[in-house]
């Protein structure tokens, strides 16, 4: 895991609760379409699993920006997809 997550916020916290607005607000997203790259470890992992159904998620190789980008799925993109 050591590495970068590049998390986008890809819907309004408008109508979530409180804990899922601070922990968006914690991970350094403010608007919709903004883009964060945060430290890979268990509790960013932990934060963007608690409010995956309004994020986007990459995995970053540690040498920063790069041509080794994977695209973690969401649980509900698995779902959908039948994984």
């Amino acid at each position: 895991m050591a590495g970068k997550l590049r998390v986008t916020l890809r819907k309004s916290t408008v109508s979530t609760t409180r804990e899922a607005r601070g922990t968006v607000r914690a991970l350094g997203l403010h608007r919709i379409g903004q883009t964060v790259e945060i430290v890979d470890n268990e509790a960013t992992r932990g934060m963007v699993r608690a409010v995956a159904y309004l994020l986007t998620t990459e995995e970053v190789a540690a040498g920063g920006e790069g041509s080794s980008r994977r695209r973690v799925r969401s649980t509900r993109e698995s779902q959908e997809n039948g994984s």
